[in-house]
């Protein structure tokens, strides 16, 4: 071995680095620390590695959360023991849940100082619970442990990219380094590869499998799509990759799709975009009744596609891993496998429907429904938080990325965004929490290879200004975060707690009066404030940084979204 082998702390550190770097590694994020510092000079000693680091150990994790999302590649995000491993815990709960690849590098005191009292130590054992793949206590590092280390390694990458079978997800290796953490200065983290591992490849080789449905499944479900003539596809957030067989399958069964704006499926001439509305039309619902139901992904952002979920129509649930995504507790089936082989696999062996009348139904509502809410959002110049998710889907080139924040950003883009294509959008739908946006985006922006704009509320933004700060050696990303400032929380005067006849401002309202202008120069981001809805499509042109505020008002915007509905609702009759 090089000099490293002398410090078992930097031999540990480079041998996982090098490791992972052989199985595909290419990003890794890390927040500043002492008991980390193995890990952090492994990680920016390590070629072919951008190291993104950040001041916040949540902002670094979400920062990788977002990279993960984006590139479909594992990511490690490294921090310091203590406090600092707890403050990972949101996004790994939202990579578990939304199926992203993290591997969670925690450093901590070797067992000797454990349950001493020593600084900055915490039980670290498990800290994440049943919301990680798998987790190692990896122990303190002695000589003679290159091999166990380069297996942990590559079994942390396998488990966190679903190679191994599983769900993609987080993984945790708890690392613990005994004093002294750095070792000589020359060849720290260069440790040779062991006997048998030649020509640069991996200790493990596995390929992360995708899973084809069983023969009964797809003769069952095929049968079962060409007898219904009255079929439905709905979608949920999910990461189909290609949406294109399901959207085919949907065309010769004859079937609408009702698509959340990330499952990506919202595309194509029988995506139906303003099905929230049409089906809280009470006669629209009543007699498009259907007769089966196709469900991909996680389903939540409409409470009248839940409602019409659990109006006693068969369905199925087409699903990789076999999960039981079922919030209106309604589904008897699950059929495993990848979706969209599930799908070209049944479409197959079913006949295109010639009697259209079913979807020309849907369509025709669907077109009226379009006419209304548009007419409404054109109305006037004044910007609007519909209007604004709308035009935002709209501007963007193909080949754009959108991440859309959670609360009523992409409940916005679910009401009132158009059918289209080339344009792929993401957000944190896994946990649905509003932590951690501004991190998710610019991970996310530094993924992708094209233009990216973030859509957010001025809480999401707040809850997050620490993602905004990157250092000047830090790699920046050409981002546009575009955010609707009403100054509080918007999504509660759509909900009952508006009828309160006290607190609910202080409560749930909790306007705060931050000058978000201020905000961007002390980050230094470029600002601009929009004031008139046509000129935001031209403000999402251009590099850099950029935060763009466009301000509404809570109140009116809760008028509006009764007036859209009601504007539906008399379109349709």
């Amino acid at each position: 071995m090089s000099a490293a082998a002398g410090n078992p702390a930097a031999a540990l550190a480079g041998t996982l680095v090098e490791e992972l770097a052989a199985r595909g590694l290419s990003e890794a994020c890390l927040s500043p620390g002492s008991r980390s510092a193995p890990l952090a000079l492994a990680l920016l000693a390590q070629a072919g590695v951008r190291l993104h680091v950040r001041i916040d150990e949540r902002s670094a994790a979400f920062t990788a959360l977002g990279l993960a999302r984006i590139s479909r590649r594992p990511v490690p995000v490294a921090c310091t023991s203590g406090t600092a491993a707890a403050n990972l815990h949101p996004a790994v709960l939202e990579a578990h849940e939304a199926r992203v690849p993290l591997i969670v590098l925690t450093a901590d005191r070797p067992p000797e100082l454990r349950g001493t009292g020593a600084n900055q130590t915490v039980d670290q054992v498990k800290l994440y619970g049943s919301a990680v793949r798998w987790f190692c206590e990896v122990g303190a590092p002695e000589a003679g442990h290159v091999a166990y280390w380069r297996s942990l390694a590559a079994r942390s990458w396998s488990e966190a990219s679903g190679a191994l079978g599983g769900p993609p997800g987080p993984v945790h290796l708890n690392v613990a380094f005994r004093e002294p953490l750095l070792g000589p200065p020359s060849g720290v983290c260069r440790v040779s590869r062991p006997l048998g591992r030649v020509g640069g490849g991996g200790w493990l080789r596995s390929d992360t499998p995708r899973v084809s449905p069983s023969s009964a499944d797809v003769e069952w479900l095929a049968e079962a799509a060409q007898r219904s003539e009255r079929g439905v596809l709905v979608a949920g957030d999910c990461d189909l990759g290609d949406p294109g067989p399901l959207l085919q399958l949907a065309h010769k069964a004859g079937w609408p799709v009702l698509a959340e704006p990330t499952s990506n499926l919202r595309s194509g001439p029988n995506a139906i975009s303003a099905a929230h509305h049409l089906l809280a039309t009470p006669s629209f619902a009543d007699r498009h009744l259907p007769d089966l139901i196709v469900v991909t992904g996680k389903v939540g952002l409409s409470r009248s596609v839940l409602a019409l979920l659990g109006r006693g129509a068969p369905q199925v649930l087409l699903d990789p891993y076999g999960a039981w995504l079922d919030p209106a507790r309604a589904t008897p089936r699950v059929v495993i496998g990848d979706p969209a082989m599930t799908a070209e696999a049944v479409g197959q062996h079913i006949q295109t429907r010639q009697d259209r009348g079913w979807i020309d139904s849907w369509r025709d509502a669907d077109a009226k429904a379009r006419v209304a809410i548009d007419g409404l959002l054109d109305a006037t110049d004044e910007p609007c938080e519909p209007g604004t998710a709308r035009d935002v889907a709209a501007a963007l080139p193909d080949g754009g990325l959108l991440i859309a924040g959670s609360s009523m950003p992409i409940r916005d883009l679910n009401l009132a965004m158009a059918p289209r294509s080339g344009l792929r959008i993401a957000g944190n739908r896994g946990a649905s929490g509003i932590d951690g946006f501004v991190s998710t985006a610019v991970g996310a922006a530094l993924a992708h290879d094209g233009p990216t704009v973030a859509l957010t509320g001025d809480l999401g933004l707040l809850h997050d200004q620490n993602g905004l700060v990157l250092g000047p050696e830090e790699p920046r990303p050409d981002l546009v975060i575009v955010v609707v400032n009403n100054d509080g929380g918007g999504i509660f005067s759509l909900l009952p707690y508006a009828g309160l006849p006290h607190g609910f401002e202080r409560l749930f309202g909790t306007p705060h009066g931050v000058d978000l202008a201020h905000v961007a120069k002390a980050t230094q981001w470029s600002h601009r404030l929009v004031t008139r809805a046509s000129e935001l499509p031209g403000t999402l042109d251009g590099a850099g940084l950029r935060l763009v505020e466009v301000r509404t008002d809570r109140a009116a915007n809760a008028q509006l979204h009764e007036r859209l509905q009601e504007a539906v609702s008399a379109a349709i009759g």
